[in-house]
């Protein structure tokens, strides 16, 4: 895979008739995509988890609504921080978050001033490292979400559930990843697509209505 046909940084929006409970209507921000497969994060699924009563010394950095979310059905005991980096929004190409536990993948590149403990993954969207020190970090970040769990998919499997048709591929705006309102996201991303993807956001969330 090429690094221009790379989805990485951009959303992936459930279609209606995606059978999965584990992705009804989710709003999946890709954290990395190439030949080796895909990772991401559901936007949309707050638990009634609070940061603090997991990560207490994360908690202040954390937007509303202050919980955790789950970002999707594989390792749910693991925490990925996804925030938001004002500023310069440099190289959207990364690399992989390497080893099995992508919480623990951000690195940075020697070449760039950046601070210790997060990569920049698209944009302003960067991938924390929860085992930093917060107060090192605590300057740069617009924003924090703290995510359990994370979605995966193997060589190949993402394109073919393309193919069929299982997910719309959209561009990702800064404030998906801070969205005060997770419950509308899914409306409100295809609402905001100047395409007949803007008239699905209406579609019924019984089908047999439609």
């Amino acid at each position: 895979m090429t690094e221009v046909s790379s989805l990485t940084g951009r959303l992936l929006v459930a279609a209606p008739a995606l059978a999965d409970p584990n992705f009804d209507r989710a709003v999946v921000l890709l954290l990395d995509h190439d030949e080796e497969g895909s990772l991401g994060v559901v936007l949309n699924r707050p638990t009634p988890v609070g940061v603090g009563d997991i990560l207490a010394s994360w908690a202040g950095l954390t937007g509303e609504p202050d919980v955790v979310f789950q970002g999707g059905p594989v390792s749910l005991d693991s925490a990925l921080g996804v925030a938001l980096i004002p500023g310069d929004e440099g190289d959207s190409a990364s690399s992989r978050a390497g080893g099995g536990d992508p919480s623990r993948g951000a690195r940075i590149r020697p070449d760039r001033a950046e601070p210790i403990g997060w990569r920049r993954v698209h944009g302003a969207i960067c991938l924390v490292d929860l085992d930093a020190p917060p107060e090192l970090l605590a300057a740069a970040l617009g924003s924090l979400r703290i995510f359990a769990g994370y979605a995966g998919w193997g060589p190949g499997q993402l394109e073919a559930e393309l193919k069929d048709g299982a997910w719309y591929v959209v561009e990702s705006e800064p404030g998906d990843v801070s969205s005060p309102r997770p419950e509308n996201l899914w409306r409100a991303v295809l609402r905001r697509q100047r395409s007949e993807l803007a008239m699905i956001a209406t579609y019924p969330d019984d089908p047999s209505l439609n």
